[in-house]
């Protein structure tokens, strides 16, 4: 008997059910994080309380991906309003930086490689618009794990494994500082992390301000002082999170919010732009051309990224350029197989919440690479991100390095709205293939009619730098029809199949039903989950 990926078609198939709920869903990477968003909507929180609540359990149970060191971006929708707000947490390269601080390049690791932190003002920026439970509750989960400890977890203990058998230098001190140990942990090891349980505590007590003005403060400057670091009690004290309306677009009649810049999400605007003048439900999920021209539009809107995005607070903003219609239209008819900028990996955490009223937010918060720029301000347990290495040092570059300027982001978030009421809230982790996921999980909704569940279970391709050359390789995972690979090929694309669930995104997504339920999906390519009631 042939197997599935011999066959002609990929036929939509789950390994989770959707789970439907009407007082509110949350749909998280971690199985705890789910429980304390969950927890804060039981005690009459809302969307906003049950977000942060989920952020800062992550920030304990999955410190390789996002920290209090790190950024967030997020949109909102709130029903009464009947709109969509963008929330940039983001941070800026430091204020003062010597001449010929990166003539040798900007370092991966180290406090060089540091912006501002910006997921501690986001929390608090949305808390206060939007939140009802005061924030020591809102943080209450996050500060016990911490303090108390949590159990290891299998992805937990493997990650830190996979780090330490590097040898790199730089882990050493961060596994101790993160676990208290010198060893990885294995799956229900006891992980306490005291001064992170301070940090938050201090937090939840003293506020936004406790973080960037106040005794936080003191011993994260302290710590990147004693080790040559730029970032000043300015840079921190100035800090914040930016709100703005979100980029949108009409795609088969419904209407797409995407974040605006810094975040690089008008790469997901200018790829469904492109995408809608072609026939995709007609061909098939899986068909040759399906993939072969949402590849084109991806490398497309990846070539105009790099061409014109920057910070808009210092170079022209060519958003509404990148993200019409008429530049879709001439992209489509110049399509080709070309070369497109180098995707960058990165390792995040994505989630989604929507609450008994209606209103729901799509969040994601990063330190970039995994474990960041491997940094622990002592006495703090933060751990820093390494988002100075998303600048480039080419000076006719929009992205070029300055002093405050905000790097361009591969953190993005979207809704789907349909005749102005919510219809999906989604999102993933990954790096530069963030937006082509996006991309592909709206497309498998829209065009071919999946479930939630079923559209972030299907089998998914990725177009990235070539681990094993200089060039750009088409990955696909392996339950795709096998036979797809020679058209492909024959296209111009460079082929490689990767195992079944291999590919680098997991996402989260919700969808809103008219009656007013939920209905949420989490991907089995993480350890998380969707829950409800």
């Amino acid at each position: 008997m042939a197997s599935r990926n011999d066959t002609d078609v990929w036929h939509p198939q789950t390994h989770r059910g959707v789970v439907v709920a009407s007082k509110g869903v949350v749909a998280a990477s971690q199985p705890l994080a789910v429980s304390a968003g969950l927890d804060a909507l039981r005690a009459g929180g809302s969307f906003a309380d049950a977000a942060i609540a989920t952020s800062a359990v992550l920030v304990v149970t999955e410190p390789y991906n996002s920290h209090l060191g790190g950024d967030a971006f997020a949109i909102v929708w709130d029903r009464s309003r009947g709109e969509a707000t963008a929330f940039n947490g983001s941070g800026r390269a430091p204020r003062a930086v010597p001449d010929g601080a990166y003539a040798r390049g900007i370092p991966v690791r180290g406090p060089l490689a540091t912006t501002v932190p910006g997921l501690v003002d986001c929390w608090f920026t949305l808390h206060e618009r939007y939140g009802r439970l005061p924030m020591a509750r809102v943080l209450e989960p996050a500060i016990a794990y911490a303090r108390d400890g949590f159990p290891a977890g299998f992805r937990y203990s493997q990650v830190f494994a996979q780090h330490f058998h590097t040898g790199a230098d730089w882990f050493g001190p961060v596994l101790s500082a993160l676990t208290g140990n010198d060893a990885p942990p294995t799956p229900g090891t006891l992980v306490r992390q005291p001064d992170l349980a301070w940090t938050l505590s201090t937090i939840a007590s003293g506020g936004r301000d406790a973080f960037y003005a106040g005794p936080i403060t003191e011993r994260m400057l302290t710590d990147m002082a004693s080790k040559g670091g730029f970032l000043s009690a300015e840079d921190f004290a100035s800090h914040r999170t930016v709100t703005a309306r979100p980029l949108t677009t009409d795609y088969r009649r419904l209407t797409v919010y995407a974040q605006p810049p810094v975040s690089q999400g008008v790469i997901l605007v200018e790829m469904l732009n492109i995408l809608e003048g072609y026939d995709l439900g007609d061909w098939g999920f899986g068909d040759p051309r399906h993939i072969h021209f949402m590849v084109e539009a991806k490398k497309a809107a990846f070539a105009d990224r790099l061409a014109s995005l920057g910070d808009p607070e210092f170079v022209h903003d060519a958003t509404d350029a990148l993200a019409s219609k008429s530049l879709a239209r001439s992209r489509r008819e110049a399509i080709e197989a070309s070369a497109s900028t180098r995707p960058e990996a990165g390792d995040t955490t994505y989630f989604c919440v929507a609450d008994s009223d209606g209103n729901a937010i799509s969040f994601i918060q990063s330190i970039y690479h995994a474990f960041g720029a491997g940094n622990v301000a002592a006495g703090t347990g933060v751990l820093f991100n390494n988002r100075m290495t998303g600048f480039s040092l080419d000076p006719g570059s929009p992205n070029c390095l300055a002093p405050s300027k905000r790097p361009i982001h591969t953190l993005n978030t979207y809704l789907v709205c349909d005749n102005g009421r919510l219809r999906y809230v989604g999102g993933t982790p990954g790096g530069d293939v963030q937006v082509q996921t996006n991309a592909q999980v709206i497309v498998s909704l829209v065009d071919f009619g999946m479930t939630v569940q079923q559209a972030v279970e299907a089998p998914r391709w990725q177009h990235v730098h070539d681990p094993a050359g200089s060039g750009m390789v088409l990955q696909i995972e392996d339950r795709f029809p096998r036979r797809i690979a020679g058209e492909l090929k024959a296209r111009g694309h460079a082929v490689r199949w990767i195992g079944p669930w291999q590919h680098s995104s997991s996402c989260q997504l919700i969808e809103a039903h008219p009656s007013g339920a939920y209905m949420a999906a989490s991907d089995p390519r993480c350890d998380g989950h969707a829950a409800g009631f």
